[in-house]
């Protein structure tokens, strides 16, 4: 047997090796890590210049090195360039956020959503020339068809998103986390199977030659982290 490898309740396990950092160095890579990290912003105005389709699959075999509950890797990632797909998919969005927006949401939330300059129009479903649309598996199929459990099957998915948005930024990219509700239009259209339901609808590509985002700030360490010592 090779010696890098080893069998643990009957299944082959391989030696793990992690590069270790001396305090000052895991400092610094921390810092250019969140220093690089935070200048992603979510983009509303696309550019249509073309990506390689290279691009896009590294940035999902990213997404896929996520962890997953029982390892179950429960997503699907459906990625749309066609035209035709996407015009359907921004009628279909624009219909839901234009109820939304016209009687369901309440006027707080409407509220909140002011300083984003956001409303019931999704030009950029069409303008980006690809739609990553993210679905959840609640369970998977068997060789015949039978049921087969999947496990923490929203949260799974939820870190596939950040990895796949973290991937996204790293490639010099942007994108929006667009949430029509509800969205079973993009099942309906892409003609998913029933095991699976919309997660994330998310436009990618390169920003507009001129993009604005608001100008927001997050909250501090103090606000979002407590340390127990």
């Amino acid at each position: 047997m090779n010696p890098e490898e080893k069998i643990i309740n009957g299944y082959p396990f391989l030696r793990y090796y992690q590069q270790p950092y001396e305090a000052d160095e895991l400092i610094k890579r921390s810092q250019d890590f969140y220093t690089f990290i935070n200048q992603r912003r979510t983009v509303r105005d696309f550019s249509s210049r073309p990506i390689p389709k290279e691009v896009i699959q590294n940035i999902l075999l990213t997404a896929s090195s996520a962890p997953s509950g029982a390892h179950k890797q429960p997503w699907t990632f459906c990625v749309v360039s066609n035209p035709e797909i996407k015009k359907q998919i921004r009628a279909a969005a624009e219909q839901e956020e234009f109820e939304s927006y016209n009687g369901r949401m309440s006027e707080e939330w409407k509220d909140d959503l002011k300083a984003l300059a956001t409303d019931w129009h999704k030009p950029f479903l069409e303008t980006a020339p690809y739609l990553i649309i993210v679905f959840k598996k609640v369970y998977d199929l068997g060789h015949q068809n039978e049921k087969r459990n999947n496990y923490y099957v929203t949260e799974s998915t939820g870190l596939a998103c950040g990895f796949l948005l973290t991937a996204i930024h790293n490639a010099g990219l942007v994108a929006l986390t667009h949430t029509p509700s509800p969205m079973n239009f993009v099942s309906k259209i892409l003609k998913r199977p029933e095991n699976e339901r919309p997660f994330l609808l998310i436009p990618v590509g390169y920003a507009a030659e001129e993009t604005y985002v608001p100008k927001l700030e997050r909250k501090s360490l103090d606000e979002f982290a407590t340390f127990y010592e």
